[in-house]
């Protein structure tokens, strides 16, 4: 059998005295695509970097494919942060973007061979058209979709998402995720989606795990979702969307 592509054995992380995760036990099967949702300070960026070894164990064992975070070949993995640093003044275009993800530094002069790796990239998130774009003219959502393909472009088995639709508008953000999807369902890739809305987690995933520093629930959409558990993981719920009202999920409170 296959490992998962990410497991947590009491896992526990700390700032100083205060714990900012703490005995986390869940395995994620390759191939599906786990949703993360919590309240803000809940530890879920957090889970992400541990996933990626770049923040230490208090206690516990994570796996990345069956080895320890950093220990699982950097190609296999891609990571898309919710706070992007990069200058949209740099004298730019997209397509020199998406190839830094394949270099791990800005591209240069591109070769033939590598601007066809970065034109299917685009394409397959609707976006072969922005390839000589100048960085500084994008739209958000525009933005985010080359993110995406630079992301794409390596080829990850395991990508994670920090809030990735953060400023695109509804449709926008509806093509997103159908890009997602369709990437997840022709490579059999597995992702971790951290997001503050439910409905896509309702929606989108196959695995959802509730998160407020402690794990609070974990499985599929209808048994993670439930009223008890996002009670105890906001301390309310305040309005529900009509997807989880109408699937069984949690009502308006």
């Amino acid at each position: 059998m296959k490992p998962p592509a990410v497991e947590a054995e009491g896992v526990s992380v700390r700032a100083g005295e205060h714990f900012i995760l703490e005995d986390l036990d869940f395995a994620v099967p390759e191939g599906a695509l786990l949703c993360i949702v919590g309240p803000n300070g809940a530890g879920k960026t957090t889970l992400l970097r541990v996933f990626l070894g770049l923040a230490p164990l208090h206690r516990g064992t994570v796996r990345v494919f069956g080895a320890p975070p950093g220990k699982t070949s950097a190609r296999r993995i891609a990571y898309v942060p919710q706070i992007k640093t990069l200058d949209r003044r740099f004298p730019s275009i997209a397509i020199e973007l998406v190839l830094s993800g394949l270099k791990g530094r800005w591209p240069g002069p591109v070769g033939r061979e590598e601007r066809e790796r970065g034109l299917a990239a685009l394409r397959l998130v609707a976006a072969e058209h922005l390839a000589r774009k100048p960085i500084a003219s994008l739209s958000g959502g525009e933005m985010q979709r080359v993110y995406l393909a630079r992301c794409l472009v390596g080829e990850p088995r395991l990508i994670l998402l920090d809030e990735p639709v953060t400023g695109i508008d509804a449709v926008g953000e509806q093509d997103f995720y159908a890009c997602l999807e369709n990437y997840r369902a022709e490579t059999r890739a597995t992702l971790l989606i951290v997001t503050h809305d439910w409905q896509v987690a309702s929606y989108h995933s196959s695995h959802v795990l509730v998160l407020n520093r402690r794990q609070i629930g974990f499985g599929p959409p209808a048994e993670a979702l439930t009223e008890n558990t996002l009670r105890r993981a906001y301390g309310h719920l305040g309005h529900m969307h009509d997807s989880l009202r109408g699937s069984g999920g949690p009502a308006d409170v």
